[in-house]
């Protein structure tokens, strides 16, 4: 399955009920694995971001879903990338010309 990153920002919102945050996390992790995704890791971070998930996807709609559907919470701001392995990577660029 395609490995997907996910950074996240809280929203207002978000930062103000912060204490409620683990427990979004978790109802996060649910939703994804409803979705046929595999969450490997999810991280509190300090920086740029607060949060940064990794974890497979079935495909791309699968994840885009599950992006809309956590952004429309209104607790956090998302970008998601899409991740490739050094197999996947160097396959790629054996393909250039």
């Amino acid at each position: 399955m395609p490995t997907y990153i996910g950074l996240y920002k809280f929203t207002d919102q978000g930062i103000k009920n912060v204490k409620d945050s683990p427990g979004r996390v978790q109802d996060a992790i649910k939703a994804a694995e409803s979705m046929g995704a595999k969450v490997m890791g999810v991280y509190a971070v300090m920086g740029e971001f607060d949060i940064v998930s990794i974890g497979e996807f079935p495909n791309d709609e699968a994840a885009m879903t599950f992006a809309l559907a956590t952004g429309a919470r209104g607790n956090v701001r998302s970008r998601t990338l899409k991740a490739f392995t050094q197999d996947e990577y160097s396959a790629i660029v054996q393909k250039l010309p």
